[in-house]
């Protein structure tokens, strides 16, 4: 019989490893999944975990999907470690990109390169403004964040179909709902040539060692961990939660945003009503499974970015549908939630044989073994054999 035992104190060496265990689950399940639907199964996981990495361009190609991942998921990393649970980045990212195409509309034949730092920080702003607007009402109005943000979500995806069907729609488009393509000056500087990877690369990277120093090296970022594993203790400190969660909703939503403003003025180009691509909800995924560290986010991210270019190689090479890479990032979760309880729990073993209550044998004491005398009987035996020694004593 197995049984689940609370441990004295949480496992640190499974809080590491069940990510680990989590993905090998998913990988397990994804061969039974490959194989119910008449796939190869080597040719499957050869898809997901072999071909993003094969060659330079196809690790070029893995870095442009990790890139907005890894900044979301920095910026949730922030607001789930200070207990702020923001779980629309999705909208953010998008009223960022929107942001960002704004400015970049603006650009004209005598534009500088000076506009790409203006599209970026329009991005910030935006995310920032529509995280702003969750911050608010949870500080005056006591309102659910989790509820708000994700209805935001929906919201900003209205003002970005309006837009790009109505006002900033490109009268030369053929009737396309989008943007013109923004000016070359726009664009983001890549780093290599003949590849899409660009400066969003290099500010990801810089986000993570920024992360981690605020959060583990300055006494701001103390006081956000504080206030996310002890509340209690925050406010008897004098931390300021208000001041927490307004911090956590603008780092969130401005790298969010960021992210936007890297999509559109880098690998799109234009503004589009495609620019959801769901980076926003699987970046909670790479939060997760990097266990909230900016080091541990760096790799889900990867992991999560071969996922989406494993699940676009499956629908071409193998005719699954576009729905495998949600299946994939489902499973990793699902599983990883479950692994988890290995943290704070141990899995016992108990044999039959001392399971069964022993019915022959010598006579058992009261208390002994695998005795079928309850606690509070054996107590009161315990207490009349002592009285009467107490009396033979006496006399």
């Amino acid at each position: 019989m197995l049984r689940l035992e609370v441990r004295p104190q949480p496992s640190a060496r499974w809080g590491y490893g069940s990510p680990l265990l989590a993905l090998a689950i998913t990988v397990v399940i994804g061969v039974i999944l490959f194989a119910l639907l008449g796939k190869d199964p080597v040719r499957g996981l050869q898809v997901f975990f072999w071909e993003p990495l094969k060659s330079g361009y196809a690790i070029s190609e893995l870095m442009v999907k990790a890139t907005p991942l890894l900044i979301i998921a920095l910026g949730l990393a922030v607001c789930f470690r200070s207990n702020v649970w923001n779980i629309g980045a999705e909208g953010q990212f998008v009223i960022g990109a929107v942001f960002a195409a704004g400015v970049a509309l603006l650009a004209g034949p005598d534009t500088g390169r000076w506009i790409v730092v203006a599209i970026l920080l329009a991005g910030v702003l935006g995310g920032m403004f529509w995280a702003g607007i969750t911050a608010l009402l949870r500080d005056r109005f006591n309102a659910n964040e989790i509820l708000v943000s994700l209805m935001l979500v929906y919201v900003a995806i209205q003002v970005l179909n309006f837009l790009v069907y109505g006002p900033w729609k490109d009268p030369l488009g053929y009737n396309f709902p989008q943007t013109k393509t923004f000016d070359a000056v726009t664009q983001i500087p890549k780093l290599m040539q003949g590849s899409r990877v660009n400066i969003g690369l290099l500010l990801a990277l810089a986000g993570v060692a920024a992360v981690w120093v605020f959060l583990f090296r300055t006494y701001a970022g103390f006081a956000q961990l504080v206030g996310g594993l002890a509340p209690a203790a925050a406010r008897y400190a004098g931390f300021s939660s208000r001041k927490a969660l307004w911090i956590a909703l603008l780092t969130s939503g401005g790298a969010a945003g960021l992210a936007g403003a890297l999509e559109v003025a880098g690998p799109i180009g234009q503004l589009t009503p495609y620019v959801p691509a769901g980076y926003g909800f699987a970046a909670i995924i790479v939060a997760y499974v990097g266990r909230l560290h900016p080091v541990g986010i760096v790799f889900s991210a990867i992991l999560m970015s071969m996922f989406y270019i494993g699940g676009e190689l499956a629908q071409s090479r193998m005719g699954l549908p576009k729905s495998i890479t949600g299946v994939f990032q489902g499973l990793l979760l699902f599983a990883l939630l479950a692994c988890d309880t290995l943290i704070a729990y141990r899995v016992r073993f108990t044999p039959a044989a001392l399971r069964a209550t022993p019915s022959r044998g010598r006579h058992q004491q009261p208390g002994e073994a695998g005795s079928a005398v309850p606690l509070g009987a054996a107590s009161a035996a315990q207490t009349t054999t002592a009285s009467s020694a107490v009396q033979t004593g006496e006399k």
